[in-house]
């Protein structure tokens, strides 16, 4: 549906003079919401402004889900957290601008809480004020020199000690923290919080991804029963590995040249470092074993403040009230911090995806206060409790799951009866 259609539909709404901005209601943009009619319709708000997105979402960089699901939405809340450059991104958005809010409805919808949304605007104000936005470059200089020096550690244990089961076990330590704690670098700049420039992010997470790194739908059957139980050590790994293999298939698909130089280099230093001591093929062992325990701790660390939380569909909440609904943290320390890469701050990360981690325990209170003020739990534990909750949850969506499939099945035969 053209733009015009769409500003047709309003019912009493005044003819707009030439040269002046189509005006919407609420109402009208929700109906293009991805789902109703007209199915491809996708409009979303930022700022008062309407943009059309339905074409634009499958060309979004950050995904066509991300944009899609703020699709007949106020996205202003969604837009400032993700967008360093909001300028830059602006010139884009001008060829989407179809038209404006008219000016008897108010900045986002009528069901959000007022209150909230102005304050969680005026916490976002606050914290851009105190530059929490802004990333320290010693910090992350220094988290980049302790990974190089926890892979250098994990090479000189063998070499200077020789090969033994001691200092096996050490080494796959060393090198596995080093992988977790790239895992962790690689995050930070997937979220452009390292560089003040998106650019610069781009180009180091490229590199850290292909050479420090390497590169909803039901089955219709699975012991889902029992997936709390074969979760802990073997999904993680079938999981993680699945995924860089298809990243790795992707990136040769796609030609992307630096990747593969990045990615070839890779294996050169790591082959020329560990042949050596294992022979090539004690070496690809050597490696898959290190990406193994990787998957592992990496799945256990990033799901214990997403799974154990509420998982529904879009409730179209408040940005504040989404994001302290969908995580919750794990309690700070500087153990926790370390291992975590910070993201026992989940919170802080989900409301400010772009602050720089060794920021959030300086918001922390103001977003506590603000939980208070409004009445809205906020949820921390400890790092155990965490790793225990995974568990809990995934034994009770798993009994649900399959029951329901037997449900399903019993209904299938008893219709064929």
């Amino acid at each position: 549906m053209a733009p015009q259609e769409g500003a047709a539909a309003g019912k009493g709404q005044p003819e707009a003079g030439a040269g002046s901005p189509r005006l919407f209601t609420w109402e009208e943009v929700a109906l293009r919401n991805g789902q109703g009619r007209p199915a491809a319709a996708r409009w979303l708000v930022i700022d008062r402004k309407v943009y059309d997105v339905s074409r634009f979402h499958k060309k979004h960089p950050g995904g066509s889900r991300v944009i899609s699901g703020c699709a007949g939405q106020d996205a202003t809340d969604a837009f400032t957290a993700f967008h360093l450059d909001k300028t830059l991104v602006r010139k884009y958005m001008k060829s989407l601008l179809i038209g404006e809010l008219a000016p008897h409805e108010p900045s986002f919808e009528h069901s959000k809480n007022k209150l909230l949304v102005e304050d969680f605007r005026e916490l976002r104000s606050t914290v851009e004020k105190l530059g929490l936005l802004k990333p320290n470059h010693l910090f992350f200089f220094l988290l980049f020199l302790h990974i190089l020096l926890l892979e250098a550690a994990g090479w000189f244990v063998l070499w200077y000690f020789g090969i033994s089961v001691n200092t096996f076990l050490i080494s796959i330590v060393l090198l596995t923290l080093a992988q977790c704690q790239t895992n962790w670098l690689e995050h930070d700049l997937g979220h452009l919080s390292v560089f003040s420039s998106p650019k610069w992010n781009h180009i180091v997470h490229e590199f850290v991804m292909c050479h420090l790194k390497l590169g909803r739908q039901k089955k219709k059957y699975m012991p889902y029963n029992h997936q709390h139980q074969y979760f802990s050590f073997t999904l993680p790994p079938v999981v993680v590995l699945i995924f860089q293999a298809y990243s790795l298939y992707y990136i040769f698909k796609q030609k992307l040249w630096r990747e593969i130089a990045w990615i070839v280099a890779y294996f050169v230093r790591f082959f020329v470092s560990f042949v050596p001591f294992f022979g090539v093929t004690g070496a690809l062992g050597y490696l898959l074993l290190i990406k193994i325990t990787d998957s592992i701790i990496f799945i256990w660390i990033s799901q214990s403040s997403h799974i154990p939380m509420l998982i529904d569909y879009d409730k179209n909440l408040d940005w504040f009230s989404t994001q302290l609904q969908s995580t919750c943290n794990v309690h700070q320390s500087l153990f926790n911090d370390w291992l975590t890469g910070h993201l026992n701050f989940q919170i802080e990360h989900h409301l400010f995806p772009t602050m720089p981690r060794h920021n959030y325990w300086k918001v922390t209170p103001l977003v506590k206060s603000m939980c208070a003020k409004h009445g809205i739990e906020y949820q921390s534990k400890t790092l155990f409790t965490g790793f225990a909750d995974i568990l809990r949850s995934l034994k009770v969506y798993g009994e649900i799951w399959f029951k329901a499939y037997h449900q399903e099945q019993e209904a299938c035969t008893l219709s064929r009866e």
